[in-house]
């Protein structure tokens, strides 16, 4: 079965069994997905759509947006060619082709449309505030470097999603992008060694609950590496 056979074959199974989950408590299963040159739509373009159209570039996504007008920033984007624009008003033809739609406009009945449109097509869809109509939501994100937290209330609380990332900001700061980085370094090493995969489990876990937080915090990049050979006997090199 070819490509195009399975989308099909899964958007006819879609439109099968589309349920309405308005009045149910729904379980989000937490995911991350890979968005890479992906054709991801937003419908809008004032504050919100702009918001959202940043959030998926910074994941790599082909983004277009659909709307008569645009922020300047978007206007900018737009220039730069970091985004496509279809100059006009919805219409569900503009989005057969994409791999996520994202529903940004102030309008009600073309934020339901796009919300009916993309699930009767396959295409997953999220509506901006209002989550009965989503087939996802967006986390609110702690990001440092490769290393990302995703903050979740189920759609019942943007505020205090907003409030936790603020504090995990505080105990997650710039030093775990770098541990993240000497991490990396370790285990591209280590793993030519040969080790068991519990030798290997065991000697990340030492180095990850040993002292090697606080030194990165220091700059005290010797002892970072000391740790590391002490611990593994793999001489690695770190960013000073």
């Amino acid at each position: 079965m070819n490509f195009q056979s399975l989308r099909d074959t899964l958007h006819h199974f879609h439109k099968s069994t589309i349920v309405s989950t308005k009045g149910i408590a729904v379980k989000y299963y937490p995911i991350y997905l890979d968005i890479t040159n992906k054709r991801c739509i937003v419908v809008g373009g004032g504050d919100v759509a702009e918001r959202k159209v940043g959030r998926l570039l910074e994941f790599c996504a082909h983004v277009a947006v659909i709307g008569k007008t645009l922020t300047p920033a978007l206007e900018t984007m737009k220039k730069e060619g970091r985004i496509d624009h279809i100059d006009a008003d919805y219409d569900e033809a503009f989005i057969d082709d994409a791999f996520l739609v994202i529903g940004a406009t102030d309008r009600d009945d073309v934020n339901e449309k796009i919300s009916r449109d993309g699930k009767e097509k396959g295409i997953l869809v999220n509506i901006v505030d209002d989550p009965d109509k989503c087939d996802f939501i967006l986390p609110s994100l702690l990001r440092q470097g490769d290393l990302l937290i995703a903050i979740s209330t189920g759609g019942k609380s943007p505020a205090l999603a907003k409030k936790l990332r603020h504090e995990l900001e505080k105990l997650y700061g710039p030093e775990y992008q770098t541990l993240l980085k000497v991490m990396g370094s370790l285990r591209e090493k280590l793993m030519m060694k040969g080790h068991s995969s519990d030798e290997n489990k065991r000697l990340f876990e030492s180095v990850v609950y040993s002292d090697i937080l606080h030194s990165i915090k220091d700059k005290n990049w010797g002892q970072v590496k000391k740790i590391i050979y002490d611990i593994t006997g793999v001489e690695i090199e770190v960013d000073e």
